[in-house]
């Protein structure tokens, strides 16, 4: 009888999760987001900017990037741009020591930045094996080259990417399918501050930022690498630049399994969209006939953060789209290429009724093989607790855990930085300090940077996949990879870096294997069309996968 009680009670017992650590003044990351706060309510004074996970030095250890605001006036003259000259502003690298600290070397680097910061794309567009920065901002972006040598060189200029209005976040992806990095660049409104307007309550003379509606939608932007260095404007012939939108966040993956990849763009009030790739240089967008333009009620939504992934691991590529409070965060469920909105259904709608949400990404924080939803959360309006005193500017972090397809909260049960409130906005996802357990980084609003390190300590099993293409495309960006585990469960992930909101995180391939020491199956299906089959691969390593022969890209 008493065994049978001991037994009964481990299995009512809550169940050991990792929990994170704030590890950021111990790792020495001291940078501090300026967003240059002004009585006029300038909009992107609240929408905050990026950071990027990624090795720029190639020394095996994961680097730092922030994008960083600049210095507004108030007012500020219409003729004017954005002072990025004070160091408060810059945009910051830290160099990843190898011992859980970090130094900064952002004048070494050469990449203090311009305008008015946004978001960061990282991609080796030269395939010279380095990682290179495209920062997207308020007037223009900048592409810097890495030189290999721990420095970047802006090449803005000479490669034609400068772009212009207000660009939001971008993303490295090999449109084409030639063995070069692509850029897609999402842009937000039609705002500068010759349109800014007096939005609040005029009677109280209580300004506030303005509401999406009262701007007009923009085109966003692709730029198609040449190989030669430079990139070729094609944002009208590709289709993508055809179809205003209000576009905050871009995810990319092959959707519907074709081998090429899609563009989705999360639009701020306006309906989300979805790029199919036609394979012939040009896309057509189908958020609408796929599912996902709006919620379950025919709605639009505030779509900031998103990102793909395969939460229920049957192999089609699932969408989430956050959005803000009242609105419910969207999960949409792949359906062998359409979508079903299943926020409700999977306990995500519960959850984040009452919340709004930035960066974010599915990730397996406990390693069980089923990916998790991490989100940067805080309203857009500062004011926003006078209106609705239900609601706050500054919100707590948001971890749902995937349990088999249906997400609980356990976002108390996650640590001490989850329970302080913060005006999160870029996320970007990391195992930097090595353990097989993935790390997060948050740059949040007029706030501190924020490193959360994942403690692990539930013992389950990890793998880490780093894809080296052959010649070109030397990132594997676009490889698709398919883990299936002793017991036969599959799991699926795709080489990428930008993810959720202005953000990139580390372009590795992780899996959790919960209590599995290896995995039965690693297959690699890499862009070129070259099947890879790996078997009998051992748990808890970093394995570096190189495309085993170069051949002409389909």
């Amino acid at each position: 009888m008493k065994t049978a009680l001991f037994f009964a009670a481990l299995l009512l017992a809550p169940m050991t999760l990792p929990t994170f650590q704030d590890v950021t003044v111990k790792a020495k990351v001291p940078f501090k987001n300026a967003a240059s706060h002004t009585s006029q309510k300038y909009l992107p004074e609240t929408m905050g900017g990026g950071v990027a996970v990624f090795d720029y030095n190639n020394d095996g250890h994961l680097d730092l990037f922030f994008v960083n605001g600049a210095s507004l006036e108030d007012p500020m003259p219409v003729d004017k741009l954005p002072d990025k000259s004070d160091p408060r502003y810059w945009d910051r690298l830290y160099r990843n020591n190898g011992d859980r600290t970090f130094t900064d070397v952002t004048e070494a680097a050469g990449v203090r930045g311009r305008y008015y910061g946004m978001g960061v794309a990282v991609g080796d567009y030269d395939n010279d094996g380095n990682t290179d920065l495209y920062v997207t901002g308020l007037g223009g972006n900048v592409l810097y080259r890495n030189k290999g040598d721990g420095t970047f060189a802006d090449v803005t200029g000479r490669t034609g990417t400068t772009g212009g209005g207000w660009s939001s976040s971008a993303a490295f992806a090999d449109l084409d399918k030639d063995g070069t990095l692509d850029i897609v660049v999402v842009r937000y409104l039609e705002w500068d501050f010759k349109t800014s307007i007096w939005c609040g309550d005029q009677s109280k003379a209580e300004r506030s930022y303005c509401h999406p509606d009262h701007f007009k939608p923009i085109l966003h932007l692709v730029y198609r690498n040449r190989g030669d260095g430079t990139f070729e404007d094609v944002s009208k012939s590709s289709g993508i630049g055809s179809a205003a939108g209000k576009g905050l966040g871009v995810s990319i993956d092959d959707f519907d399994r074709d081998g090429w990849p899609d563009v989705a763009i999360a639009n701020d009030s306006f309906p989300q969209q979805l790029f199919r790739n036609k394979r012939n240089g040009s896309f057509e967008e189908i958020g609408l006939q796929t599912g996902i333009a709006f919620d379950d009620q025919g709605r639009s939504f505030a779509g900031m953060g998103i990102a793909f992934g395969d939460y229920d691991n049957d192999g089609w590529p699932d969408l989430f789209i956050n959005a803000l409070s009242y609105q419910k965060y969207a999960l949409f469920r792949n359906r062998n290429g359409s979508f079903e909105y299943v926020s409700g259904a999977s306990g995500v709608g519960r959850i984040s009724f009452l919340h709004s949400g930035w960066g974010t990404g599915f990730i397996d924080y406990d390693n069980d093989g089923w990916k998790d939803l991490f989100v940067g959360q805080g309203h857009s309006m500062d004011t926003i607790a006078r209106t609705q005193p239900a609601l706050r500017y500054a919100e707590p972090l948001a971890l749902m855990r995937n349990v088999q397809g249906k997400f609980e909260d356990v976002t108390g049960r996650s640590g001490e930085p989850f329970r302080s409130a913060w005006s999160a906005r870029g996320v970007a996802f990391g195992d930097w300090n090595g353990d097989g357990f993935l790390d997060i980084v948050v740059n949040s609003v007029n706030q501190r940077a924020l490193l959360l390190e994942n403690s692990g300590g539930n013992r389950n099993h990890w793998l880490l996949v780093n894809t080296i293409g052959t010649v070109t495309n030397r990132d594997g960006v676009g490889t698709k990879l398919r883990l299936v585990l002793p017991d036969g469960m599959e799991q699926h992930g795709t080489v990428r870096t930008t993810m959720g909101y202005l953000s990139s995180s580390d372009k590795r391939v992780h899996f959790g294997l919960g209590a599995h020491r290896s995995a039965k199956l690693l297959e690699i299906l890499w862009p070129s069309g070259i099947t890879q089959r790996l078997e009998n691969v051992q748990a808890d390593q970093l394995l570096a996968v190189q495309e085993p022969l170069a051949r002409p890209r389909k």
